[in-house]
């Protein structure tokens, strides 16, 4: 994918995985995120994630996408975690607000999500990209081959309808 592809890509997305690794251990764990000039802003809560990216703040982060008929889309931000004072703690909430407003039932989540973390300390941070690549797989066919398939499909059923009704 190109760079403006990959960037557009990143923008459209709503789950990212981060990956970190400190004192020995891996741990791969998926956040809402909001894609903003090369960083992946996340509001979150104190847990293993944020102790691990603290401890070693170079992190990757991998977004993706699956559709019907084995199409795929995937991005991986190599990056430095960040995390956020007050100010940009409040950026980074207006910025996934606005983000998720227009899409239909996330204040809902967000409600979900909020009681979930109830009692943790609330963390903000960013991931700044310090190398950014994606891919994709384009497995869709062209609308004459699906129209072909189709006409086949429809053909082949009618075949099968009209044995059936002479065997019963």
């Amino acid at each position: 994918m190109s760079p403006d592809e990959v960037d557009s890509f990143l923008r459209e997305q709503v789950v990212g995985r981060v990956g970190c690794h400190s004192g020995g251990t891996t741990y791969v764990v998926p956040v809402i995120y909001a894609w903003e000039d090369g960083c992946a802003y996340v509001y979150s809560v104190e847990g293993q994630k944020v102790r691990m990216m603290r401890e070693n703040p170079e992190v990757c982060f991998e977004v993706d996408e699956y559709r019907p008929g084995g199409s795929w889309r995937s991005a991986i931000v190599q990056g430095t975690y960040e995390e956020l004072g007050p100010d940009d703690a409040g950026f980074t909430l207006r910025l996934l607000s606005s983000r998720f407003a227009s899409r239909s039932g996330a204040s809902g989540e967000a409600g979900r999500a909020e009681r979930r973390g109830e009692g943790r300390v609330p963390v903000a941070f960013r991931i700044r990209a310090r190398e950014v690549t994606g891919r994709k797989v384009d497995r869709s066919l062209p609308a004459s081959t699906k129209a072909r398939a189709g006409r086949l499909l429809t053909r082949h059923l009618a075949r099968r309808s009209t044995s059936d009704l002479a065997h019963n």
